[in-house]
Protein backbone atom coordinates (compact mmCIF):
# COMPACT_ATOMS: atom_id res chain seq x y z
CA UNK A 1 0.00 0.00 0.00
CA UNK A 2 1.42 3.28 -1.02
CA UNK A 3 -0.70 6.05 0.22
CA UNK A 4 0.35 9.57 2.01
CA UNK A 5 -1.97 11.96 3.57
CA UNK A 6 -0.30 15.67 5.16
CA UNK A 7 -1.19 18.96 5.89
CA UNK A 8 1.19 21.78 6.14
CA UNK A 9 2.30 25.08 5.09
CA UNK A 10 3.81 25.93 1.54
CA UNK A 11 7.41 27.26 1.49
CA UNK A 12 7.29 28.34 -1.66
CA UNK A 13 4.63 29.51 -4.26
CA UNK A 14 4.04 26.75 -6.75
CA UNK A 15 5.74 26.49 -9.64
CA UNK A 16 3.73 25.57 -13.07
CA UNK A 17 5.19 24.22 -16.35
CA UNK A 18 3.56 21.88 -19.11
CA UNK A 19 5.40 18.76 -20.21
CA UNK A 20 6.52 19.64 -24.16
CA UNK A 21 4.59 17.98 -27.30
CA UNK A 22 1.83 16.83 -24.75
CA UNK A 23 1.41 20.25 -22.94
CA UNK A 24 0.35 18.52 -20.01
CA UNK A 25 0.38 20.67 -16.77
CA UNK A 26 2.47 20.10 -13.54
CA UNK A 27 2.93 22.34 -10.68
CA UNK A 28 5.58 21.61 -7.79
CA UNK A 29 5.80 23.01 -4.61
CA UNK A 30 7.02 22.08 -1.11
CA UNK A 31 5.06 21.57 2.29
CA UNK A 32 6.41 21.97 5.65
CA UNK A 33 4.68 19.55 7.77
CA UNK A 34 5.11 20.07 11.66
CA UNK A 35 6.94 17.01 13.40
CA UNK A 36 4.76 16.36 16.76
CA UNK A 37 7.35 17.21 19.17
CA UNK A 38 6.37 18.26 22.66
CA UNK A 39 6.54 22.48 23.32
CA UNK A 40 9.56 21.51 25.21
CA UNK A 41 11.03 19.24 22.87
CA UNK A 42 10.25 22.09 20.11
CA UNK A 43 11.57 24.90 21.84
CA UNK A 44 14.87 22.78 22.13
CA UNK A 45 15.23 21.92 18.46
CA UNK A 46 14.28 25.64 17.81
CA UNK A 47 17.54 27.08 19.93
CA UNK A 48 19.65 24.81 18.99
CA UNK A 49 18.79 25.31 15.03
CA UNK A 50 17.46 22.11 14.15
CA UNK A 51 14.06 22.12 12.03
CA UNK A 52 10.76 21.42 13.63
CA UNK A 53 9.18 20.76 10.64
CA UNK A 54 9.99 18.03 7.25
CA UNK A 55 10.03 19.70 4.33
CA UNK A 56 8.27 17.22 1.88
CA UNK A 57 8.32 18.15 -2.12
CA UNK A 58 4.91 17.67 -3.76
CA UNK A 59 4.09 17.12 -7.73
CA UNK A 60 0.58 17.74 -9.24
CA UNK A 61 -0.88 16.77 -12.75
CA UNK A 62 -3.32 18.11 -14.90
CA UNK A 63 -5.85 20.53 -14.16
CA UNK A 64 -5.28 20.74 -10.26
CA UNK A 65 -1.73 21.51 -11.13
CA UNK A 66 -3.16 25.05 -12.84
CA UNK A 67 -5.91 24.93 -9.79
CA UNK A 68 -2.65 25.12 -7.38
CA UNK A 69 -0.65 27.45 -9.56
CA UNK A 70 -3.40 29.79 -9.48
CA UNK A 71 -4.65 29.64 -5.89
CA UNK A 72 -1.98 28.40 -3.71
CA UNK A 73 0.79 30.80 -2.56
CA UNK A 74 3.86 30.28 0.18
CA UNK A 75 2.42 30.12 3.42
CA UNK A 76 -1.02 28.75 2.75
CA UNK A 77 -2.39 26.05 4.44
CA UNK A 78 -3.02 22.73 2.51
CA UNK A 79 -3.93 19.30 2.75
CA UNK A 80 -2.30 16.83 0.11
CA UNK A 81 -3.65 13.00 -0.56
CA UNK A 82 -1.09 10.99 -3.01
CA UNK A 83 1.45 8.50 -3.17
CA UNK A 84 5.09 8.64 -2.61
CA UNK A 85 7.72 8.12 -5.32
CA UNK A 86 11.36 7.95 -6.14
CA UNK A 87 13.41 8.59 -8.91
CA UNK A 88 16.68 9.31 -10.39
CA UNK A 89 17.74 11.26 -12.93
CA UNK A 90 21.36 12.32 -14.37
CA UNK A 91 21.93 15.80 -13.50
CA UNK A 92 24.13 18.39 -15.86
CA UNK A 93 27.27 17.65 -14.27
CA UNK A 94 27.12 14.31 -15.42
CA UNK A 95 26.30 13.13 -11.88
CA UNK A 96 23.13 10.90 -10.75
CA UNK A 97 20.13 12.20 -8.17
CA UNK A 98 17.79 10.45 -6.58
CA UNK A 99 14.43 12.22 -5.15
CA UNK A 100 11.23 11.05 -3.67
CA UNK A 101 8.19 13.08 -3.67
CA UNK A 102 4.47 12.79 -3.33
CA UNK A 103 2.56 12.58 -6.23
CA UNK A 104 -0.61 14.28 -5.14
CA UNK A 105 -3.78 12.78 -6.44
CA UNK A 106 -5.62 14.94 -4.54
CA UNK A 107 -5.19 18.75 -3.01
CA UNK A 108 -7.35 20.74 -0.72
CA UNK A 109 -7.16 24.38 -0.33
CA UNK A 110 -7.68 24.41 3.46
CA UNK A 111 -7.00 28.46 3.91
CA UNK A 112 -8.58 30.97 1.35
CA UNK A 113 -8.81 34.78 1.96
CA UNK A 114 -6.76 37.79 1.04
CA UNK A 115 -3.31 38.52 1.71
CA UNK A 116 -3.16 38.86 5.11
CA UNK A 117 -3.89 34.56 5.25
CA UNK A 118 -6.77 35.29 6.84
CA UNK A 119 -9.10 31.21 6.74
CA UNK A 120 -12.15 30.50 6.69
CA UNK A 121 -14.73 31.78 9.13
CA UNK A 122 -18.21 30.57 9.78
CA UNK A 123 -19.08 33.53 11.25
CA UNK A 124 -19.43 35.10 7.86
CA UNK A 125 -21.98 32.79 6.98
CA UNK A 126 -25.99 33.00 7.40
CA UNK A 127 -28.69 30.40 7.45
CA UNK A 128 -31.09 32.57 8.54
CA UNK A 129 -33.17 32.12 5.17
CA UNK A 130 -33.05 28.50 5.05
CA UNK A 131 -35.76 26.42 5.76
CA UNK A 132 -35.36 24.21 9.50
CA UNK A 133 -31.73 26.02 10.12
CA UNK A 134 -32.30 27.51 13.66
CA UNK A 135 -29.62 29.24 15.54
CA UNK A 136 -28.00 27.38 18.49
CA UNK A 137 -26.95 28.89 21.52
CA UNK A 138 -23.98 26.89 23.16
CA UNK A 139 -24.91 26.96 26.43
CA UNK A 140 -28.01 24.17 25.27
CA UNK A 141 -25.41 21.58 23.45
CA UNK A 142 -25.02 18.80 26.35
CA UNK A 143 -21.41 17.73 25.39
Amino acid sequence: MNSVILIGRLTRDPELRYIPNTGTPVATFSLAVDKQLSREKKQEMEAKGQPTADFINIVVWGKQAEHCANYLTKGRLAAIQGRLQSRSYDAKDGSRRYVTEVVADRVQFLEWGNDNNTGFDSGDLDFSGIDGFEPVDDDNIPF
